[in-house]
């Protein structure tokens, strides 16, 4: 199994969201690195049980739950992303939230498997972005929150989140200069494999989940697109 530190590619997948077993199956299968489970709403343990247990089933492709709601967290996953809103203006979304997981269930974490991500959200439409209450950052402000994951929280990663919406290549590339050993994620509005190249140029991973719900076929794509560019 490749480190995290050698992916390329990953798929999102929301519990809230029906997916078929074929379409699931077509996923996991696709040769991604990895998937994420989570969502912004109606996220339950239910849900998330239910779409970890699907994916075990048959497959062995790495498998992440990506924590909003402690409510929904369960053991079984490969690893676990924990997301830190640098640019939500409430601290709870930055540390309370984590601070409360952590003290509860502290003696049940294998560190190994736990990544913190500095998060910015930079679609003001998106859901994530009114429910942690964000600011929209402009570019020297996401530059300024890059710098901090790495040097000051010394973060694993550093996530650019637009959220549906196709985000700023440029400013893409400017944020990845700033980062040295903090991995940076891209997500947001990729539909085709132009985009997931354009995006694959600067960032170390991109993240494809909209699409797997909209166009499957092009989504899939992403994949072969992705792993041929040799960052």
């Amino acid at each position: 199994m490749k480190t995290i530190n050698e992916w390329k590619h990953i798929f999102k997948l929301d519990p809230a969201k029906e997916i078929s077993d074929e379409h699931l199956d077509k996923i996991c299968e696709s040769g991604t690195d990895a998937v994420i489970v989570g969502g912004t709403d109606n996220v339950t343990l239910d849900g998330v049980l239910d779409l970890l247990s699907r994916i075990r089933r048959s497959h062995t492709v790495p498998c992440i739950l990506e924590v909003s709601d402690e409510e929904a967290l369960s053991p079984g996953f490969d690893y676990y992303f924990v997301p830190m809103v640098l640019n939500s203006k409430e601290k709870k979304y930055m540390m309370d939230m984590q601070h409360k997981a952590i003290k509860e269930y502290i003696d049940m974490m294998e560190y190994s498997e736990i990544f913190f991500e500095g998060y910015c959200i930079l679609n003001e439409d998106a859901k994530a972005f009114k429910h942690t209450n964000s600011y929209l950052p402009d570019a020297d402000d996401v530059k300024a929150y890059a710098f901090m994951a790495e040097k000051v929280f010394n973060l694993p990663i550093f996530y650019m989140e637009y959220s549906g919406k196709y985000g700023d290549p440029k400013l893409v590339e400017e944020v990845k200069e700033e980062l040295e050993n903090t991995m940076l994620f891209y997500g947001g509005g990729i539909e085709t494999e132009m985009q997931a190249k354009e995006m694959k140029e600067h960032a170390d991973v991109i993240i494809v989940g909209n699409s797997i719900y909209t166009d499957l076929k092009n989504a899939l794509k992403t994949v072969k697109a992705v792993k041929d560019t040799t960052k």
